[in-house]
């Protein structure tokens, strides 16, 4: 992938984890916004922010299929990270103002800033895509940045009224708010379970995403390498490794996947850079016999060399016995072999 395209692939990434943590900031905000224009407007505008995370999702797609392994882990870094973000902040939106009226209108004016940062976003998109002759991404960026700035139109259009409402609550003592209407009550009262519910289900995506990443040919490399640089000893896959000779640790480091021999190299080469053990990772790091082999079980292995390529089941045999030797995969790979 060229310079120009790396750059475009990180701030298609900037804009697509924008999206999809602003899809649970708008749910929130919807369950305490009373019926009306208001909500009417959050509510067309989540269908909207879905399909504009979907619509950059497919143009990445395309993008990424040309790319470097590495860019393709450091934008789904990025894109974790911004995800995480908004699901950690959207129980406490709940929870704002001194009454229903003001929360609803301190997030409005929070979504205001959401529009405008999200129009800049894109507006810089077009721009770089433009400028670097991406012309599909250009108009995928001024499209959705046009949806953008007339949300932002819409929700400045609310805004008086919604201080209209505020000063009658809380100044006038004539409100307005039902939240029985809203769906607020119940998602206040559950806010502590969200918290935890969110975290789980953070970790899970963090998990299957990751897992998925590194089925791109050098991901689990490139991961293992980032790790490494700031890793500890006890975040190595050996344990108590700072305290093992290199022998020990050189006969342990068969059995460990691409990701957990790059994280090793990293560590290494940053302290002892002892010769033994990192002429033996070199000899170990090679290609999987497939991307994301290493991520799988010995069934889910033992499920793809059974569909009879010869090729794959001769690379499964040289790569297991230069690694984990189990006997289990060996046996089906040799097999397979044999029957072609």
């Amino acid at each position: 992938m060229s310079r120009s395209n790396q750059k475009v692939v990180l701030y298609l990434n900037e804009a697509h984890a924008s999206e999809v943590g602003l899809v649970n900031v708008l749910k929130s905000q919807i369950a305490m916004t009373p019926r009306g224009s208001y909500r009417d407007g959050l509510e067309e505008h989540l269908d909207e922010t879905r399909n504009h995370a979907q619509r950059i999702q497919v143009r990445l797609g395309e993008l990424e299929r040309r790319g470097n392994p590495l860019q393709a882990f450091l934008g789904f870094t990025e894109s974790l990270v911004g995800q995480t973000l908004a699901l950690s902040k959207t129980p406490f939106d709940l929870l704002r103002g001194s009454g229903g009226q003001e929360k609803v209108l301190k997030n409005a004016k929070d979504a205001c800033a959401t529009e405008a940062l999200e129009s800049a976003t894109y507006t810089a998109l077009e721009r770089l895509a433009n400028n670097v002759g991406d012309e599909r991404t250009a108009k995928l960026a001024a499209t959705i940045r046009g949806e953008e700035e007339r949300m932002l139109e819409r929700i400045m259009r609310e805004i008086p009224r919604l201080t209209d409402a505020v000063v009658g609550a809380e100044i006038g003592d004539d409100p307005s708010y039902d939240s029985t209407k809203t769906g607020a009550a119940d998602a206040a009262r559950a806010v502590g379970g969200e918290v935890t519910h969110i975290a789980r289900k953070t970790e899970t995506r963090t998990k299957r995403t990751a897992r998925q990443t590194r089925k791109i040919p050098g991901v689990a490399q490139a991961e293992g390498q980032i790790k490494g640089a700031v890793a500890s000893a006890q975040d190595l896959a050996i344990a108590r490794y700072d305290s093992l000779t290199a022998e020990e640790i050189v006969s342990n480091l068969p059995g460990l996947s691409q990701i957990e021999l790059a994280k090793v190299d990293s560590y290494e080469r940053k302290n002892d850079k002892r010769t033994t053990v990192l002429s033996r990772i070199t000899a170990l790091r090679r290609q999987e016999p497939w991307p994301g082999y290493d991520e799988l079980t010995v069934a889910e292995i033992e499920a793809v060399i059974s569909e009879g390529n010869e090729q794959r089941a001769k690379d499964v045999v040289a790569y297991e016995r230069s690694h984990k030797n189990r006997a289990g995969v060996l046996k089906t790979a040799q097999r397979e072999t044999a029957s072609v």
